[in-house]
């Protein structure tokens, strides 16, 4: 099934009172390529990689945004140098943007989980927000963070567009924690992992504007 097209009932562009969000997905790196798990762990993004960020750089370029905020491993910051050859933005970085610890299976592959460990894994996918890989950290905890970072951010600049530059995971716990999702196996797709998203914060209160936002729209 095709991704969600979401967007918020009611416009909330002109608002003062709401800080609004971009969330974009670090550029394409070798660990991605090999499908292996990076969490917390790095490596370096792919010629690929850069070349869709510098298409994401120009497209970006028709929002007024105020600032970058961003994880601090290295994936993003090489993210966020590509983007700011255009954009030219202030930038912050915060290890409370961070991709999901995946403890003992980072720099494992996907399949070779799957096939290593499948009733582990099968075991641990059912508890939804409390998933965790063995030593790991539960979405839970990346919500938890994740949320803080942006609600502190959306006090601090209030009435600021600000683009987020962070990983997959970590906005996956954003967009599903404000549609109120369980995140279980099974559920319908709600994002393209290829799209940028926007949501807003106001009166300690998150809410989605416009999801799966392709660089063709």
């Amino acid at each position: 099934m095709e991704p969600e097209q979401l967007t918020a009932g009611t416009s909330t562009e002109d608002n003062e009172d709401l800080t609004t969000f971009g969330l974009l997905r670090h550029g394409q790196t070798e660990w991605n390529k090999l499908k292996k798990i990076q969490g917390s762990c790095d490596s370096p993004l792919t010629a690929e990689g850069k070349k869709k960020i510098r298409e994401w750089s120009s497209f970006l370029k028709k929002y007024k945004w105020d600032r970058i905020l961003a994880s601090d491993l290295g994936r993003v910051r090489e993210t966020v140098s590509i983007l700011n050859r255009e954009l030219n933005l202030p930038a912050e970085y915060t290890p409370q943007l961070r991709e999901q610890a995946w403890g003992d299976w980072e720099g494992m592959t996907i399949p070779y989980v799957k096939k290593t460990f499948p009733e582990d894994l099968n075991r641990r996918v059912q508890l939804g927000w409390s998933f965790s890989a063995p030593n790991g950290e539960t979405r839970h905890d990346v919500r938890e963070r994740t949320l803080s970072a942006l609600s502190e951010a959306g006090e601090k600049w209030i009435g600021e567009n600000i683009l987020i530059v962070c990983h997959q995971g970590v906005i996956k716990s954003v967009l599903y924690s404000i549609a109120g999702r369980d995140f279980l196996p099974g559920d319908d797709e709600m994002l393209d992992p290829n799209s940028f998203h926007r949501i807003a914060y106001g009166h300690k209160h998150f809410s989605n504007l416009e999801l799966n936002i392709s660089r063709t729209k």
